[in-house]
């Protein structure tokens, strides 16, 4: 690929989609700066503001969390009836108004709906993103991706290093003002998104003449027949495996963290560091990992591989109980950079095969399924991690290492032969001299 050894910078001047895809990059920057920024504080804000127990602050974040499921779905469905960019647009709107009740809402029966909205526009928000980059970026979606995931990171931390200075102060103040930083990076990027054109594909996206039932009238201006996802086993068994795919988000914000300051001797001051380890390396890296994933075959293998690094992550922690403060540090800094490596793979395979598994004309039905695999392993990961890794110990780390692994090569193997599968009709038409055939 041509893009594979230019730079970051060069690239985000010049994205694949041209000036509405730079222009959605800076969305996307401005919209997780504003998530960084709530990210860091909620937890705290609804303990010492609002005044939650742990109970209820459970509860509220797992309600959140079950909304955010739905996002997915419901984005992808509403995407084949409007256009895209009108729909990112009301996501930052409604999230816009979530967190002004916020500075309102002193009661757990209001939080509730407010919580579970927000995350619902949350998820919803980022599966438009990447409707929006699949049809902007084309075939280099790939390189998009990189680029999104990059501006994303950087975004995170920014966001992250505001919310440490109004922590710092403590004030309910202080507090008010992170929701009211979060609030205006939801009007900034609503009036991004506002500036770009929708995309090849405008409203619908299924395609029309295409795909039409057997049984259907040949009617020139008949919609086409677009498959549902959900009666599609091959692409849930795709969804289903991928949730354990992601399962390095709460490897490191959750695993990690827990072990080092119940299992090991090095000190606390080292858990912010595994963050700073994340960002840098998807800056750093995701351009250049990116660049050996070549198309959907690719991506394919990337999944195996996703499961020997999560494996050797896993492998670190486990032995990393004994020792002094320093051997731990460092063990746990690489068990950091290897679920890092591991995330890196993951971000790119998980992209290509969503796209590439899913049919044209109802493809953002599909992708909107496909992204409930992340919204889904965010409720039960941490669970997960704490219910059944760190009881089990040592033996919990390699456990999940070694099933992971294993789901990895079944992933890899199902996403291999779907794509046979959905090679072969194009393959059987062009030998037949269809339109890429010759007469």
């Amino acid at each position: 690929m041509s893009w594979a050894g230019d730079g970051l910078i060069a690239q985000l001047r010049r994205p694949p989609g041209g000036r509405d895809a730079r222009t959605m990059l800076l969305a996307q920057c401005v919209d997780r700066t504003g998530t960084g920024v709530w990210a860091a504080a909620s937890v705290l804000y609804f303990t010492f503001v609002s005044g939650l127990d742990a109970r209820r602050l459970g509860l509220l974040l797992g309600a959140g969390a079950v909304a955010g499921i739905a996002g997915s779905p419901l984005a992808g469905r509403a995407a084949e009836r409007f256009p895209v960019r009108g729909l990112l647009i009301g996501c930052h709107l409604l999230r816009l108004g979530t967190m002004g009740l916020l500075l309102v809402a002193d009661d757990f029966a209001t939080l509730l709906p407010v919580v579970a909205l927000t995350c619902l526009g949350e998820r919803a928000a980022k599966t438009l993103e990447m409707l929006f980059a699949t049809r902007a970026a084309g075939e280099q979606r790939a390189t998009y991706q990189a680029l999104s995931r990059s501006v994303a990171n950087a975004g995170y931390a920014v966001g992250a290093g505001i919310a440490a200075i109004g922590l710092g102060v403590g004030t309910t103040n202080a507090y008010r003002a992170l929701i009211l930083a979060d609030a205006l990076s939801f009007v900034l990027a609503a009036a991004l998104v506002w500036r770009t054109r929708e995309p090849a594909g405008h409203g619908l996206v299924v395609a029309q003449g295409q795909g039409r039932a057997p049984d259907a009238p040949d009617v020139p201006d008949a919609p086409s027949y677009a498959p549902s996802p959900w009666r599609d086993r091959g692409y849930l068994l795709f969804v289903l495996l991928d949730i354990p795919m992601n399962l390095d988000d709460s490897v490191l914000n959750v695993g990690l963290p827990l072990w080092l300051v119940h299992h090991t001797s090095a000190p606390h001051a080292v858990v912010p560091a595994f963050l700073v380890v994340n960002t840098v390396l998807v800056v750093v890296l995701q351009l250049r990992i990116s660049a050996r994933v070549e198309g959907p075959r690719g991506a394919a293998a990337a999944v195996g591989w996703y499961g020997v690094t999560f494996s050797a992550c896993c492998l670190v922690p486990a032995t990393a109980t004994g020792g002094g403060a320093w051997p731990a540090s460092l063990a746990m800094l690489a068990a950091a950079m290897l679920v890092t490596l591991a995330e890196l793979m993951r971000s790119v395979s998980s992209w290509e095969l969503a796209v590439s598994l899913a049919p044209p004309r109802a493809r953002a039905s599909y992708l909107g399924v496909a992204g409930m695999a992340q919204s889904v392993q965010k409720s039960v990961g941490p669970l997960l991690l704490t219910g059944a890794v760190m009881t089990a110990g040592p033996a919990g780390w390699l456990v999940l290492g070694a099933g992971v692994t294993g789901l990895s090569l079944v992933q890899r193997r199902a996403g291999l032969r779907r794509l046979a599968t959905l090679s072969a009709p194009r393959e059987s038409v062009t030998a037949a001299g269809g339109p890429t055939g010759r007469r």
